[in-house]
């Protein structure tokens, strides 16, 4: 037990080290892009370093599965170099006894990340987009949906306006709406226009609206003046694959509301397959950062010296990203629909796992 606490410590503090070290290098990478990107939208250090301070958790978020294995090499290179591991090994315990502590640590890191700073990821991301989308000026349209209705926004022109529409239902894709009620705003002036269609489909450039009625809200009885229409365009720059986007990555979503919103996206008409995997993957992280812990130990956790060391190391991160990389793939297969969203989650740590286990068993010696 004293011995599984002081490798669990070691473990923590190279993990923590690491990490100290990939948040700093990631702050600079991104405050050099962030003044690159926004330097002629007179944004000063100060405002890039606030900038990159939003993207930094999500980078790390995405990275810690690599930041765990190279902790776990360095533990297991820093013990083999001390003679501890020979020690430890000596005195009858097996490698996989050993590393219970170590993946107990990867596994409680996993469980802290999700439930903590996932949503503080979401958070840092949604504010990240609303502060470019201000900076950028271009980007004014989003989409939301809420429990029983789908609401997207629009810009209006080049003056400023903006357009904002609710409906009950969509297409799949969003480009084509039931039941849609349309509000025109001009910057100046307010609102200037209310619409109601039974039906808008979206065409390049503009929204087809069926059966419309339209209230001009400058008047001081809109419905005396009222009119209807069979069929109205809507001038649009929306296009299917901007809606799509503007649903924003799942990765903004907080863990613990995305049942809620998978739910709603659903009820709208849209696919939640996305959505979907990304819970899943982010249910299987703990597994997946004990899988790199084991596969750094897989091809580390012995004595080594002389220039074998390069090539383990080599090997171990290789097999590492490799694994790293096999994620992200099964995660777009499952968003394609390729594949169950479990299939993509789970699989590549346990095949991890298991090939780490299966070296670790072959070269352990009892």
């Amino acid at each position: 037990m004293i011995l599984s606490r002081y490798i669990a410590r070691r473990f923590a503090r190279m993990l923590l080290t690491v990490g100290i070290g990939f948040v700093a290098i990631l702050f600079f990478v991104e405050l050099v892009e962030q003044v690159r990107r926004f330097g002629g939208a007179g944004v000063g250090l100060g405002g890039a370093a606030a900038l990159s301070a939003l993207l930094v958790p999500g980078t790390f978020y995405t990275i810690l599965p690599l930041i765990v294995l190279l902790a776990g090499m360095g533990m297991f290179l820093a013990l083999s170099r001390s003679s501890e591991l020979v020690a430890i090994r000596a005195s009858g315990r097996s490698a996989l006894r050993f590393l219970a502590a170590p993946s107990a640590v990867a596994v409680l890191v996993g469980l802290l990340a999700v439930a903590f700073l996932n949503p503080i990821v979401a958070a840092t991301v949604q504010r990240y987009g609303d502060a470019a989308d201000a900076l950028d000026r271009g980007r004014a349209q989003t989409v939301s949906v809420a429990e029983d209705s789908l609401w997207l926004r629009q810009a209006l022109g080049d003056g400023g306006g903006q357009v904002v529409i609710r409906a009950e239902r969509a297409s799949r894709d969003a480009t084509t709406l039931y039941d849609a009620t349309f509000l025109v705003f001009d910057a100046q002036a307010g609102p200037l226009r209310r619409l109601i269609a039974r039906e808008a489909r979206l065409v390049p450039g503009a929204w087809q609206l069926a059966d419309v009625k339209v209230w001009p809200l400058a008047q001081p009885n809109p419905e005396a003046v009222a009119t209807t229409a069979p069929t109205l365009e809507l001038p649009s720059d929306l296009t299917a694959e901007r809606i799509r986007d503007a649903f924003g990555a799942p990765e903004a979503v907080p863990i613990w509301q995305l049942p809620q919103f998978i739910a709603g996206m659903e009820r709208a008409g849209f696919s939640a397959q996305r959505h979907r995997v990304w819970l899943h993957t982010e249910l299987a992280r703990p597994a997946l950062l004990a899988a790199m812990v084991l596969i750094a130990a897989a091809f580390t956790m012995h004595h080594v010296r002389g220039q074998r060391t390069g090539g383990l190391i080599l090997a171990a991160f290789a097999a590492g990203l490799g694994l790293f990389f096999l994620r992200h793939f099964a995660q777009v297969l499952g968003d394609n629909g390729d594949i169950p969203p479990a299939l993509a989650a789970w699989v590549p740590p346990a095949a991890g796992t298991l090939l780490a286990l299966g070296r670790l068993l072959r070269l352990e010696d009892g």
